[in-house]
């Protein structure tokens, strides 16, 4: 029985291992395609990309462990199917249960490794690869600027051209700059032509622009928005423009300078437990606060000491017939006052609620997210594993297919259950595994099937059926007229 539990956890490794690098290559380049644009032109030395690509390969790992061992089951499984090594086995007397028992505890063991790596290495990557992420970003911000986009990284400035062009790519064509000033203003500035210069061991970037106008409001920071919407601005022709910007604090050249820390993928179980308590508390705070001054605004404590003036009479319904005109005029006008100025202050503190609210609960389903994903792998592998015996099929084809498709659906529901969570449409409990949830009675179900011998699915008789649907809906297997 030694002989065989190595056997089938070397058909399982061998595949696990490809599908691992593969997976782990796959997400490691989609991160580097959505910040590439952050990268480029930053002089950046082989070094530091090697270590930015370590940071992005060990934030990746937790995610490629599940995806991999979903398809090394499957590819396994239905490959000692497909050569009849499955029904040799089951002929000697040992069942499905006795087969997968090591693959089991090896699977096991990974889903711990992979909580315990998600605890400490994954919060320590994330720390890292962010903060290198924006020093990177820090660093020679003339040669970042992207065309046709809105270049954010110069504070102050938001800066958009058509072209760069020129032996040093110093030339712009058709600049705009939105400059922002201390007193809140933004003056707009339009150019034909643009070039840029910095001297060595200068703290300024000049950016001479050509051809242009310069656009400035003139309001007051204490305006309000419908006085700012009436002052007047100013439109000035220029011929030649200097726009002189601080650089002083990009190009520092410290790499490992730390400006993020309190990020939530950055923090272990123990410390998203403490932020989180900290968190409860401020928005506990936040709502009694909030309480106690609709309580107020109401005098809701005056009105319970009060004497009940109608206590020895008969009250009528409805209650505004026990008074006056004059003081119901009186009451219905108070009440709509106050009922004015609490929708007003709700309407106003609804999106600081909103914030506090959904800040808290990303830091609640963080937890249960990571605890999900780690054990994932081993959910994954009672869906894997029944499917390939069931399927019959190796290799990275069919196997591969249905294994996107079943992750891809894991996934989905997991990011759509993190999503209900973060606006509280769902307990974030439920966020975290509600894809677990729904995929754990699809893997007790296939593997009841697989282990009680209910059948294999006949793939090739079910792409039969539907190339002869197919084929009669299209026309193509009716006679040629005349023949």
């Amino acid at each position: 029985m030694k002989k065989l539990d190595l056997y089938i956890l070397q058909s399982f490794l061998r595949p696990f291992i490809s599908t691992f690098l593969i997976a782990l290559f796959i997400l490691v380049m989609q991160m580097l395609w959505l910040i590439f644009d952050d990268m480029a032109g930053k002089g950046l030395t082989p070094g530091v990309l090697v270590k930015y690509l370590f940071y992005v390969s060990v934030m990746t790992i937790p995610q490629a462990i599940p995806i991999s061992v979903l398809l090394s089951s499957i590819m396994s499984l239905g490959n000692l199917a497909e050569n009849y090594e499955f029904a040799a086995i089951k002929s000697a007397g040992i069942s499905l249960q006795r087969l997968l028992a090591p693959l089991v505890v090896f699977v096991a063991l990974l889903s711990f490794v992979n909580l315990y790596f998600l605890n400490y290495a994954f919060p320590w990557a994330v720390h890292k690869e962010k903060n290198l992420l924006v020093n990177i970003k820090k660093q020679k911000p003339s040669l970042a600027f992207v065309e046709g986009t809105f270049n954010t990284d110069i504070p102050g400035y938001v800066i958009k051209f058509d072209e760069k062009y020129g032996e040093e790519d110093d030339k712009l064509k058709n600049v705009l700059i939105y400059q922002k000033k201390s007193n809140e203003s933004i003056n707009t500035i339009t150019a034909k032509r643009g070039t840029i210069s910095t001297e060595e061991g200068s703290k300024y970037m000049s950016l001479l622009l050509e051809d242009g106008y310069y656009y400035q409001e003139h309001w007051k920071r204490s305006s309000k928005r419908e006085e700012k919407k009436r002052m007047p601005f100013s439109k000035t022709h220029f011929d030649t423009y200097t726009v002189n910007i601080d650089i002083s604090a990009f190009e520092s050249g410290n790499l490992e300078e730390e400006r993020i820390k309190d990020r939530r993928d950055m923090l272990s179980f123990n410390q998203l437990g403490i932020y989180s308590d900290s968190l409860k508390i401020t928005y506990d705070n936040y709502i009694n606060n909030k309480a106690k001054t609709l309580k107020n605004r109401v005098h809701a404590e005056k009105l319970s000491l009060l004497p009940d003036s109608l206590i020895n009479k008969k009250i009528q319904w409805p209650i505004l017939t026990n008074y006056n005109q004059k003081n119901q005029t009186t009451i219905v006008s108070s009440a709509l006052s106050t009922l004015k100025r609490s929708l007003k202050s709700f309407s106003d503190n609804k999106k600081s609620f909103q914030w506090r609210q959904k800040r808290l609960n990303l830091i609640d389903t963080e937890t249960h997210r990571r605890i999900a994903l780690s054990f994932s792998a081993l959910l994954l592998f009672f869906i894997g594993a029944p499917l390939g015996s069931l399927i019959r099929k190796g290799g990275f084809g069919l196997p591969m297919v249905v294994a996107i498709l079943v992750y891809l659906a894991y996934h989905f529901l997991s990011t759509f259950a993190g999503n209900m969570a973060e606006t509280s449409t769902i307990d974030y409990r439920l966020g975290g595994w509600l894809s677990s949830l729904i995929f754990l009675p699809i893997g007790i179900y296939l593997t009841y099937r697989a282990t009680r011998d209910r059948g294999s699915i006949n793939i090739d008789m079910f792409m039969n059926k539907l190339s002869t649907f197919i084929k009669k809906i299209t026309g193509k297997n009716k006679p040629i007229s005349g023949i």
